[in-house]
């Protein structure tokens, strides 16, 4: 049986994969470099969330057996990353 953590976090990879297929379908639609660009932009909230998300369902299903250290370390980790991307 599988984990309830993992399988969540397989339904939202799932679904970042399809936002994304389904945002390169859109931009050959469109033809357009500008409107390309505005889905692009969009498609930049789309995975900075469900890295968080992700991130937080696997810490949550192994609580158990990760320190609160190594807890904090992963998530400072991550607020790093986050702020490296949004910095010029």
């Amino acid at each position: 049986m599988i984990e309830r953590a993992l399988l969540m976090i397989i339904v939202l990879r799932i679904f970042s994969g399809s936002v994304d297929i389904m945002a390169a379908m859109l931009m050959y639609k469109f033809n357009d470099l500008e409107k390309a660009f505005y889905i692009n932009t969009l498609l930049a909230l789309v995975g900075p969330c469900v890295l968080i998300i992700t991130t937080a369902f696997a810490l949550i299903g192994l609580a158990e057996k990760v320190s609160l250290p190594r807890m904090v370390c992963l998530f400072a980790g991550i607020t790093l990353i986050l702020i490296s991307l949004k910095s010029n």
